[in-house]
C-alpha cells in the first residue's frame, strides 16, 4: 500500500489456505451494525438488502476493504430458508446468496478475498428442536450453491451455536464445492456453547473432520474470548485458529443498540489474539472499520511486511539520510564483518542498585579476551536494575562492547522508539530483540504486561529508526546504527515454523542471530543448514550445566530449554560438586567446538552468573 493511498495495489491473490500459512488474515466487522448505522431497521430482513438496496451493501464492503481488511463476508448471515420464510422469501435464497458474493466481489476488487457466510438457523436441531439434520443440510446446501455462483473465496461456518449444527453446515458446503471452510463457533460467557460443548471438543471434532482453520465469534467481548481460543490452542493439532470478538456488550443510548468497545481496546486484544495462536482475527457484532483499521495496524506491526506494503512512506525516502553501514555500527559488527569467531557472555542485572560485582564480572571477562557482554532484560519476568543502565555502565567502566537484550513485555510503541532513541544516544549500538516472558512466570504473576509487538515488530521498529524515520514515517534527523539480533531456538519441535518466524526477523531486518542453549550437535548442523540461506551470522547459544538438578530443573521448568536424556544422565553420572561443574564444562567445550567450525561465534549463559565458568569453556578455543 503506497503512502498516503486510500486503497492498496491491485495483485493477484494467492489461495487463501496458502495466504493463511504465510502471515495472519485480517477479516471485516459487523455488516448488520453498519446496515443498523444507516437507519435500516432491526425488523427488516438485512440479507435482502443485496436485492433491494445493493448500494447500500457495497458501500459497507467497500469500507472494511478501504479499512485494510484481507477478507469481507458476505452478507448472507440469515440467507437461508428458516431465516428468509418469515419473510416471505425462501424462494429467494440462491438469488440473495449470489447478489451478496457478487456485491462482495465488485468491492474487494482483488484487494481481499471473499468469505461466503453462512449464519446459524435460529433453532436447534433435532432432538432439542423438530429439524433434522438432514433438512438442515438441505437449507445450507440451498445456500452454498448461490455463494458459489456468485464467486467466493471461501466459506465462513459462523456464530455456531453448536457442534451438530456446525457439522450439518460443513457437510453441506462440501456437498457442493471443495473451496476450504472456517468454522466459527460461538461461546457464551462460561466458555461453552448453549449446548455445552467445551471449545477443547469443538477444536478435536472438527479437526477431525479436517477443518483448516477453527474458531470462535460473537457473544463474547474481547477478554473472555481471549481465555476461550487459548483453551482451543491448547487442544489444536493441525487446525490455524480463529478469533472475532463482539465489540463487547451492547447499550441501548437514545432508542438504539451502542456498543461501546474502542477501536484502540479491540486492538490491544488483537495483539493478544496473536500471541495465543490466532491466525484469522476480525472483529463482529458492534465493529466497524474504525476496529479493523486498528486491527490491520497491530496486526502488520507484530509481522514482517508483505510485498505489497512500503516499510518506508515513499514521500519521504527521498529525504531519508543513507543507513549507516553494518561494519561502522559497532565493534561486534566489524568483528562479524571479518567473519572473526566472536564469543559473549550473559550476564543477569543485580536485583539491587550496586552493581559492583557485575562491573567486577566484567572486567574478568574482558581479560580473559571475552569480545562482548549481552545483558538480560528482565530475565525470567523478574525485577532487576534495568539492562540499558547495566550496559551504559558496562561501556563506561569496564570499557567493553554490549549487547542490550530488549523486551516487548514492559513498553508500548511510544516507550520503545524512546527507549532505542536514549540508548544510542549514550553510545549503546547491539541490540537483540525479545518478546519477552510473560509476568505469570516470575515474582509478580498479576503485573501487566504490554506486548504492543511481539520481536518482529520491535525489529522493524529499528530498521526504521536505522532509515531515519520512526514508526509513523516521521524523519528524525541523522539516521541510526543499531546493529540489530533476533532470538531463535533450534530445538524447538516445530523446527519448520521456528525457521519460517526467523526469517520474518531476518526481513524485518534482523543482522545476526542469537540461539537457545544447543546440546546435540546434529540439532546444530539441522539448524544451521536451514538459516544458511538467511546470510546472518550465528552465535551459538552455550550454558554450562552446574548439577544434575540444574540440568533437571532447565529440561523440565524453564521454556525454551531442552537437554537431550544423554546429556542430562552424564551430570548424573558426575555427581555432584567440582566434579559435576567440570562435565559441565566440559560438555560446553565439546559443543563449542562444533560451533567453532559451523557457525560465527558463541553466546555463553553461564549460570547463576558464575564467569569463571564461561571462561573454563572458552578455554577450549585456545
Amino acid at each position: 500500500m503506497s503512502a498516503g493511498s486510500g486503497k492498496a495495489e491491485v495483485v493477484a491473490l494467492k489461495p487463501f489456505l496458502e495466504r493463511i500459512a504465510e502471515g495472519v488474515v485480517v477479516a471485516d466487522g459487523a455488516t448488520g451494525t453498519m446496515l443498523y448505522a444507516r437507519g435500516v431497521f432491526l425488523n427488516r430482513c438485512f440479507d435482502e438488502l443485496n436485492l433491494s438496496n445493493p448500494a447500500l451493501v457495497r458501500g459497507v464492503h467497500e469500507e472494511y476493504v478501504d479499512a485494510g481488511a484481507d477478507l469481507i463476508e458476505t452478507n448472507t448471515f440469515g440467507a437461508h430458508r428458516f431465516k428468509l420464510g418469515p419473510h416471505s422469501l425462501e424462494k429467494q435464497v440462491r438469488r440473495i446468496n449470489a447478489e451478496g458474493a457478487r456485491l462482495a466481489r465488485e468491492a474487494a476488487a482483488g484487494r481481499a478475498y471473499v468469505a461466503g457466510a453462512l449464519g446459524p438457523l435460529g433453532k436447534p436441531l433435532e432432538p432439542f428442536g423438530n429439524i433434522s439434520a438432514a433438512e438442515a443440510t438441505s437449507a445450507w446446501r440451498e445456500q452454498a450453491e448461490g455463494l458459489v455462483e456468485g464467486g467466493v473465496d471461501l466459506f465462513l461456518i459462523e456464530t455456531m451455536p453448536s457442534l451438530d449444527q456446525a457439522k450439518a453446515a460443513l457437510a453441506a458446503v462440501r456437498s457442493v464445492s471443495d473451496l476450504p471452510a472456517v468454522v466459527s463457533v460461538t461461546f457464551n460467557e462460561e466458555g461453552t456453547t448453549f449446548y455445552g460443548d467445551k471449545p477443547e471438543d469443538v477444536v478435536r471434532q472438527l479437526e477431525d473432520l479436517g477443518v483448516p482453520v477453527i474458531g470462535a465469534n460473537c457473544s463474547q467481548g474481547p477478554q473472555p474470548m481471549l481465555e476461550t481460543v487459548q483453551r482451543m490452542a491448547a487442544a489444536a493439532k493441525s487446525a490455524r485458529l480463529s478469533a472475532m470478538p463482539n465489540a463487547g456488550a451492547p447499550a441501548f443510548v437514545e432508542g438504539r443498540y451502542v456498543y461501546l468497545c474502542t477501536p484502540e481496546y479491540m486492538a490491544s486484544y488483537a495483539r493478544r489474539f496473536l500471541a495465543a495462536g490466532v491466525s484469522l482475527v476480525g472483529g463482529c457484532c458492534g465493529t466497524t472499520p474504525a476496529h479493523i483499521k486498528n486491527l490491520v495496524r497491530s496486526v502488520r506491526m507484530g509481522q514482517p511486511s508483505r510485498e505489497a506494503v512500503t516499510v518506508l512512506p515513499p514521500t519521504r525516502a527521498k529525504e531519508a539520510p543513507a543507513p549507516v553501514a553494518r561494519a561502522e555500527k559497532s565493534p561486534l559488527a566489524r568483528k562479524l564483518a571479518q567473519q572473526r569467531f566472536v564469543v559473549s557472555v550473559e550476564l543477569d542485572p543485580p536485583r539491587g542498585a550496586d552493581a559492583g560485582a557485575i562491573l567486577e564480572k566484567a572486567q574478568y571477562c574482558k581479560e580473559s579476551e571475552v569480545d562482548v557482554i549481552n545483558v538480560a532484560d528482565g530475565p525470567r519476568a523478574s525485577a532487576r536494575m534495568s539492562a540499558q543502565s547495566l550496559c551504559l555502565l558496562l561501556k563506561d567502566k569496564v570499557g567493553i562492547d554490549t549487547i542490550l537484550h530488549y523486551t516487548c513485555r514492559d513498553r508500548n510503541l511510544l516507550s520503545i522508539q524512546s527507549d532505542l532513541l536514549g540508548a544510542y544516544a549514550m553510545g549503546l549500538r547491539n541490540v537483540l530483540a525479545i518478546t519477552g516472558d510473560p509476568p505469570k512466570l516470575g515474582d509478580y504473576p498479576d503485573a501487566t504486561a504490554v506486548y504492543d509487538v511481539d520481536s518482529v515488530g520491535l525489529i522493524r521498529i529499528m530498521d526504521h529508526l536505522n532509515h531515519g524515520c520512526d514508526l509513523a514515517g516521521n524523519l528524525i534527523g541523522p539516521a541510526l546504527g543499531l546493529h540489530i539480533g533476533c532470538g531463535a531456538d533450534p530445538s524447538k519441535p516445530d523446527q519448520e515454523k521456528e525457521i519460517q518466524r526467523l526469517e520474518a526477523k531476518v526481513k524485518a531486518g534482523a543482522e545476526y542471530i542469537m540461539t537457545q542453549p544447543i546440546y546435540d550437535p546434529r540439532t546444530l548442523e539441522t539448524f544451521l543448514k536451514a538459516a544458511k540461506p538467511f546470510g546472518v551470522p550465528v552465535l551459538v547459544g552455550l550454558l554450562p550445566l552446574y548439577s544434575h538438578k540444574n540440568a533437571e530443573f532447565l529440561h523440565n521448568e524453564v521454556p525454551g530449554m531442552r537437554i537431550p536424556d544423554e546429556i542430562r544422565e552424564r551430570m548424573r553420572k558426575a555427581g555432584s560438586g567440582d566434579e559435576a561443574r567440570l562435565e559441565g564444562v566440559r560438555i560446553a567445550q565439546e559443543a563449542l567446538l562444533v560451533a567453532r567450525e559451523q557457525a560465527h561465534g558463541a553466546y555463553i549463559m553461564p549460570p547463576f552468573n558464575k564467569v569463571d565458568l564461561a571462561v573454563r569453556v572458552i578455554e577450549a578455543l585456545h
